[in-house]
C-alpha cells in the first residue's frame, strides 16, 4: 500500500508515500477517502510532503475528498504540498478548495488553539 492512515483524535491524517500519484495509487486512495471522510470526522489531512508529481487521477481522489466533505463544513487539509502539484492544482483551479499547512503537526496545531 503507498499510503497510511491514523487517527489523531477525532482527525484523520493520511500520508501518502510515493514519489508519484497515478492512477493506481489513487484508486486505492479513493476508496479509503469513501470509507474515511465521513460527518462524524473533524477534519481530514492529507500529507503530501512524499508526492513529487501527480496526475489527474490524483487530483480526483483530493476532489472526490472535498466533495464528500464539503457539505459537512469539514476542512480538507494538505500538507506539505510540493511546487508541481501546487501549481498543478493551481492551472486546474482546485487550489482554492483546500487549507494548506507546512507540516501534520502546524495542522493539528490550529485544532488544539481553536480548542482553547
Amino acid at each position: 500500500m503507498n499510503f497510511t492512515l491514523e487517527n489523531h483524535g477525532n482527525i484523520s491524517i493520511f500520508h501518502l508515500k510515493s514519489k508519484n500519484v497515478d492512477g493506481q495509487i489513487a484508486a486505492q486512495f479513493k476508496a479509503q477517502v469513501l470509507i474515511v471522510a465521513q460527518p462524524d470526522i473533524e477534519a481530514l489531512i492529507i500529507d503530501l510532503s512524499e508526492v513529487e508529481a501527480m496526475d489527474s487521477s490524483g487530483l480526483g481522489a483530493l476532489l472526490l475528498a472535498h466533495r464528500q466533505l464539503k457539505d459537512y463544513s469539514i476542512p480538507v487539509i494538505l500538507t506539505g504540498v510540493q511546487d508541481f502539484v501546487k501549481s498543478l492544482m493551481n492551472i486546474t483551479r482546485i487550489d482554492e478548495l483546500f487549507e494548506y499547512y507546512d507540516s501534520i503537526e502546524e495542522a493539528l496545531n490550529t485544532f488544539k488553539y481553536a480548542e482553547e
